[in-house]
C-alpha cells in the first residue's frame, strides 16, 4: 500500500486474481455472517446453556462490541505490522476462537470467546477491501469494490437462514464450526499469493491514551446499545453510567486524535467532504436497512408463528438481486453520476419500507418476501457506489485507515439500528396494546361478538379473555412493526437528499495520480 509506486509488485491477473478474490471475499463473508448468524439461534443457545434469552443476547453484543473497537484501529495496526500479516493473523485467530465458541459449555465461556472472536475480526473486513484494491489493476478496481460490497451485504442476510437451519436440524455449535474450513481456505490463499507483497511497515509510537479512550468509549457505547432495551434505558443506573462514560471518552478521543501526530484513528479523514458525506449516507442506509432485518424476523416468529428457518426465508430474498446486480453496477457505474445511482437505490429502499409498513396478520409468505426481493436491487445501487464515493481521492497509504473508519461507522450504525428498532418495536407494541385494550370492554359490540363466537366453540371465562388478549397482542405488534418501517422509509428519503452533498469526480480510491 504505502509501498506502491516505486518497484511495487504489479497487479495480480487471471487465475491468481480470481483465487485472491474468492479467498478474501470468503473471509469477509464469514466475518459479517457471524454478526447475524447467532441472532436467530439465541433462544436455542440460551436454552441449552440454561440462561434467559436476554442473557443470550450478550453473545451477540460481545462480538459487535469488540469488533467495533477494533475496526477503526485497522489502519494503525496494518501500518505497524503490515497489511498481509495483520489480515492473515486475524483470520487464523478468528478460526481458533470460532472453534472455542462452538466448544463452549457455559454462557460466560461463550461470551468470552465471542468477545475475542469479535476483537480479531475487526481488521478483517477493512483489510479485505484494501488487499483487493491493492492487487487489482486500477481499471478493474470498481469491480473489486462491487464484489467486496456484495459479500458484506449478502452475508448478514444469509446469516439468519443458515443459523436457523443449522439450529433447527443440527446442534447450534455448528454455526461456529463452519467457520473453520472457510477460514483455513482464506488463510492458505492469502499467504500463498500475497506473502511477497507485504505493505511497507512503519514503526509507529503507540498512542496509548487514544487506544484507551477508544476501547472504553466505544465499548461502553456498544454495551449500552445492546442492553438498553432490556434494562429500559435510562431508568437503569448501569445504562446511564455507560452513556456518560461513553460520551466523555468519545468526546476526549475526538479532541485527542485530532491533535495527535500519530493517531490510532485517522479522524482527519472526516474533513474530506466526500468521505464524510459517503460515510454519513452509508450509516443512514445501513441503519434503516439493518433495523428492518432485525425487526422482521422477530415479528414473523412472534405473530405469524414462523420457525427460525422460515423467519430467515422471509428476509433472505434481498440477497437474490443483490448478487446479480452488484457486479453489473461495479462494471457500469463509471458511466453514471454515482450520486444518481445512490438516489435510485435509496428510493427503492424507501418504497419497499413503505410497502412493508402496510403489512397485516393475514399476509401470505409471498407478500412478506416481495418487498425484501425488491430491496435487493436497492442494495446494489446503494452499497457499491457509496463505497466508491467514500474512497474517492484517498491516497494509497490511507486506504486501510479510511476503510477501517467507514466500516466502523457501518458496524456502529447496525448496532444502533438493532437497539433503536427493538426498543421502538416493544414500546410501540405496548402503546398500541394499551390503545386497543381500551376498546375491549364488556358491552363493546365487537368484543361481545367475539365472546359469543368463542362460546359457540365452548371457550369461555378466563380462557376466552386470554384468547382475546392474544388477538390484541398480535394486532398491537403488527401496528408497531408498521410504525418501525414508516420511520425507516422516511430515513431513506433523507439519505436521498444527503448524498447530493458529495462532489464529483469520483475516481476509484487509491488509483494512480490521486
Amino acid at each position: 500500500m504505502a509501498g506502491h509506486g516505486n518497484g511495487s509488485p504489479s497487479p495480480l491477473r487471471g487465475g491468481q486474481l480470481a483465487l485472491l478474490t474468492a479467498g478474501v471475499a470468503l473471509a469477509t463473508f464469514m466475518e459479517v455472517l457471524d454478526i447475524s448468524i447467532v441472532n436467530v439461534s439465541v433462544r436455542t443457545i440460551a436454552g441449552n446453556l440454561g440462561v434467559s434469552s436476554n442473557e443470550g443476547t450478550m453473545a451477540i453484543s460481545a462480538y459487535s462490541m469488540a469488533s467495533a473497537v477494533m475496526q477503526p484501529l485497522t489502519g494503525w495496526v496494518a501500518k505497524r505490522f503490515g497489511e498481509v500479516r495483520t489480515f492473515s493473523v486475524s483470520v487464523l485467530l478468528f478460526v481458533i476462537f470460532s472453534a472455542m465458541c462452538g466448544l463452549a459449555q457455559s454462557m460466560p465461556m461463550l461470551i468470552v470467546f465471542r468477545l475475542l472472536q469479535g476483537a480479531v475480526s475487526g481488521p478483517m473486513v477493512p483489510l479485505s477491501q484494501t488487499l483487493l484494491l491493492n492487487n487489482y489493476p486500477p481499471a478493474k478496481r470498481p469491480i473489486a469494490l462491487a464484489l467486496w460490497a456484495m459479500t458484506v451485504v449478502v452475508a448478514p442476510v444469509f446469516g439468519p437462514i443458515l443459523g436457523g437451519w443449522i439450529t433447527d436440524n443440527y446442534h447450534w455449535s455448528w454455526i461456529f464450526f463452519i467457520n473453520i474450513p472457510v477460514g483455513l481456505f482464506a488463510l492458505v490463499i492469502t499467504i500463498t499469493l500475497l506473502r511477497s507483497r507485504e505493505s511497507k511497515v512503519v514503526k509507529m509510537p503507540v498512542d496509548a491514551i487514544g487506544l484507551f479512550l477508544l476501547a472504553v468509549g466505544v465499548g461502553c457505547l456498544q454495551f449500552m446499545l445492546d442492553n438498553g432495551n432490556d434494562d429500559d434505558w435510562f431508568t437503569s443506573k448501569t445504562i446511564t453510567v455507560l452513556a456518560i462514560v461513553a460520551l466523555v471518552c468519545i468526546t476526549f478521543l475526538i479532541a485527542w486524535e485530532l491533535m495527535h501526530k500519530n493517531p490510532v484513528v485517522e479522524l482527519r479523514l472526516l474533513g474530506k467532504r466526500n468521505f464524510f458525506v459517503g460515510v454519513l449516507c452509508l450509516s443512514m442506509g445501513m441503519f434503516a436497512f439493518f433495523g428492518g432485518t432485525v425487526v422482521m424476523p422477530m415479528w414473523v416468529q412472534e405473530v405469524m408463528g414462523y420457525t427460525a428457518t422460515w423467519a430467515g426465508f422471509v428476509v433472505a430474498p434481498i440477497g437474490i438481486l443483490a448478487i446479480f446486480m452488484s457486479p453489473l453496477v461495479g462494471a457500469f457505474q463509471h458511466k453514471f453520476d454515482l450520486r444518481l445511482l445512490n438516489t435510485v437505490g435509496f428510493a427503492i429502499f424507501a418504497g419497499a419500507s413503505f410497502w412493508m409498513a402496510t403489512l397485516n396478520t393475514t399476509a401470505p409468505y409471498a407478500e412478506l418476501a416481495l418487498p425484501r426481493l425488491m430491496m435487493g436491487a436497492g442494495v446494489a445501487l446503494f452499497f457499491v457506489p457509496v463505497n466508491q464515493i467514500i474512497l474517492a481521492g484517498i491516497p494509497d497509504e490511507q486506504v486501510a485507515s479510511a476503510s477501517g473508519l467507514s466500516n466502523f461507522f457501518r458496524t456502529l450504525a447496525g448496532s444502533i439500528a438493532t437497539a433503536v428498532s427493538t426498543t421502538m418495536y416493544s414500546h410501540r407494541t405496548t402503546y398500541h396494546h394499551a390503545t386497543l385494550a381500551e376498546h375491549v370492554v364488556s358491552g363493546d359490540r365487537t368484543t361481545m361478538e367475539y365472546l359469543d363466537r368463542f362460546q359457540a366453540f365452548g371457550v369461555q371465562g378466563p380462557t376466552a379473555n386470554a384468547v382475546l388478549n392474544r388477538i390484541v397482542d398480535v394486532q398491537a405488534a403488527t401496528l408497531a412493526v408498521n410504525d418501525v418501517f414508516w420511520l425507516f422509509g422516511l430515513l431513506f428519503g433523507l439519505a436521498m437528499v444527503a448524498i447530493w452533498f458529495a462532489k464529483p469526480p469520483f475516481a476509484s480510491g487509491g488509483s494512480p495520480g490521486h
